[in-house]
């Protein structure tokens, strides 16, 4: 990318942040009762959804509302003064370079004095990804630079097991699909219990997503996952954040 594009995409990145801001939503630990992270979900200023805001990004425009998303995301979670980690999704197919896309994200943890390894960045499988050997060396400049790495949405996506294989990342998000109802499905119970075992193996911890119920979050804890995420917790909320529903344990 010349200087001249590369100008161009950093004022692209400025005038997309301004219109963004960030809601966070906590991912916790069951059996600690605290606050493991808070994932930073992209919001429209005048209360626009996710969805509404993302329906404005395209190719043209990927690249900067990467870069500005990751910038916001600290900036609100310094003014929110989380007490956790921060995790933060990224568009792997917006990353041209890992280095250099890093350039602002780096100046701004450096601004608000957000230490690299208390960031999480998140790949989603939901974006079908181009280039399989591109992405593993994000996410390995990633964890060079000493930032902590996730994969959200497992077993809903293009990545799944071969992603992992290739590549082990500290997090591994089970999706909401294996999570729903789970409590009350021998099937998805087993497929909890085995995925959970294999990342024991190869050192990743798992975090279950979309949790709503408190039957699920105890059977997933019974499973053996402590980190959970979902709006039986809390929901995706601007700071001030709300108060966190705990689920009691024997």
């Amino acid at each position: 990318m010349d200087s001249q594009l590369t100008c161009g995409a950093c004022r692209d990145s400025d005038s997309l942040a301004a219109g963004i801001t960030m809601a966070f939503q906590p991912i916790v630990d069951v059996a600690a009762r605290t606050v493991f992270a808070h994932e930073a979900l992209v919001r429209g200023i005048h209360g626009e959804g996710a969805a509404e805001v993302l329906s404005g990004i395209d190719a043209s425009n990927r690249y900067g509302f990467d870069q500005a998303c990751r910038v916001r995301a600290l900036e609100c979670a310094k003014e929110a003064a989380l007490p956790a980690l921060v995790s933060i999704n990224f568009l792997p197919n917006a990353v041209y370079n890992p280095e250099h896309c890093l350039r602002a994200t780096l100046a701004a943890a450096e601004r608000v004095n957000w230490p690299l390894s208390d960031i999480i960045f998140e790949v989603t499988e939901h974006e079908e990804i181009t280039d399989h050997a591109h992405l593993l060396s994000i996410l390995a400049a990633y964890r060079a630079r000493g930032f902590r790495t996730a994969i959200d949405d497992f077993g809903a996506g293009y990545a799944g097991l071969n992603l992992l294989a290739d590549f082990q990342p500290d997090l591994l998000k089970l999706d909401i699909g294996l999570i729903r109802n789970v409590h009350d499905d021998v099937v998805r119970q087993r497929i909890v219990r085995h995925m959970v075992r294999l990342c024991e193996e190869i050192g990743v911890r798992v975090i279950a997503e979309g949790v709503e119920l408190a039957e699920e979050a105890k059977a997933l804890f019974d499973l053996g996952i402590s980190l959970q995420q979902g709006f039986f917790f809390a929901r995706p909320a601007l700071a001030p954040l709300p108060d966190i529903h705990f689920i009691s344990l024997p």
